[in-house]
């Protein structure tokens, strides 16, 4: 195999593919990247759970395969020149070259790399990049990191007509985002991706309006991003019935600025640590919340304007859960649904279309709180 390629698109192809490279394997190709010189350069890396392939343009003299550590391989191209890399294979070694510099590594036999899962898609979507790595920034931080519930670890999309909803939960509290699709699904369908690979999709996506398509086979998933696939293994079992966990029944409306509100839980929660935890005791009154708490350290407290009256509502919050929330919302004002303090507080747009909710469960507040 010889192929030459500039230095900067195939570093971001072996980036973009090492993001699928296990760390440490009991099998040595899986720490690699396999690069196949055919008509195009593909660079691949897979970890069993997940794979990445992107291909790029290259200058091939000769087809073949190779494996080669990531993290090294990754290592070399960072520290080269800005010039034509040209990569060379006799056997299992491997020369690299660009400008001045010269490396002669070992390889690793190609057919050690385990192959792709084979996608036999059952339903297909489409949608803008730009669209849909704003609906996982605005959901995946409510993915749970608990392995007591491994369906929790990933993010339901459930398609339905044209419109496609995105829902994580972690036990303690919920976001949902929901998108119309240009095109009607011919019948509605869901799976559920791990937030690991959402992660990765996430990143993979650009700020732009080029298509992202999403098929869905029996065990397996693949997102198809510019010259970029990543196919990831489906979580299995029972997802949240989450439409019957929402309560709409709210008595309690109050609307504030997003980004007011957040200010103001930044404030008070700057005594709160992992190590001086403690709970927000926000009461609800007409046209304010006020908003307190006490640690080991000290007390904080702090008011937002707010529009409606809470009627004196005492409510207690994980400020980190509040601030997650707050963060991720898409619009400059939102609304919050109340209705005890033992309910959880929804936070919905305050205007125009719900195409996003986010649910926070409260915690209970002790006397010393």
């Amino acid at each position: 195999m010889k192929f030459s390629c500039e230095k900067a698109i195939l570093l971001t192809a072996v980036t973009t593919a090492s993001r699928a490279v296990s760390p440490k394997s009991a099998i040595p190709a899986l720490e690699g990247i396999l690069l196949e010189a055919e008509d195009t350069l593909s660079c691949t890396g897979y970890n069993l759970e997940t794979g990445i392939r992107t291909t790029v343009p290259v200058e091939i003299q000769s087809k073949g395969r190779i494996v080669l550590h990531a993290r090294l391989f990754a290592e070399m191209l960072r520290k080269m020149p800005d010039d034509i890399v040209t990569i060379e294979t006799e056997n299992l070694t491997v020369n690299i070259r660009c400008g001045m510099s010269e490396f002669n590594i070992l390889g690793i036999d190609s057919n050690e790399f385990p192959e792709l899962p084979t996608i036999m898609p059952e339903h297909m979507i489409s949608l803008p990049q730009t669209t849909l790595k704003n609906m996982i920034t605005q959901t995946i931080f409510a993915v749970s990191d608990s392995d007591s519930r491994p369906i929790q670890t990933g993010s339901l999309f459930e398609v339905e007509e044209n419109d496609l909803t995105i829902v994580s939960v972690d036990g303690f509290r919920l976001a949902l985002r929901s998108e119309k699709l240009s095109e009607t699904a011919a019948e509605a369908f869901s799976f559920v991706v791990p937030g690991a690979a959402l992660s990765e999709v996430e990143k993979i996506c650009a700020d732009t309006e080029q298509p992202v398509s999403i098929t869905q086979s029996a065990r397996h998933i693949m997102f198809q991003i510019g010259q970029t696939i990543l196919i990831s293994r489906r979580l299995e079992g029972q997802f949240l019935a989450y439409r019957q966990s929402i309560p709409r029944s709210n008595p309690i409306h109050v609307e504030s600025e997003t980004r007011t509100l957040l200010s103001s839980i930044e404030r008070v929660s700057l005594i709160i640590s992992e190590k001086m935890k403690s709970p927000l005791r926000c009461i609800f009154d007409d046209g304010n919340i006020r908003i307190t708490t006490k640690t080991g350290i000290g007390d904080a407290s702090d008011q937002c304007p707010v529009s409606g009256d809470g009627g004196g509502l005492e409510i207690g919050f994980n400020n980190r859960y509040l601030m997650d929330a707050l963060r991720a919302a898409p619009t400059e004002r939102i609304r919050l649904e109340l209705s005890s303090s033992v309910s959880p507080c929804i936070i919905l747009p305050a205007e125009g279309e719900e195409n996003f909710l986010y649910m926070v469960l409260p915690v209970r507040l002790k006397a010393g709180d």
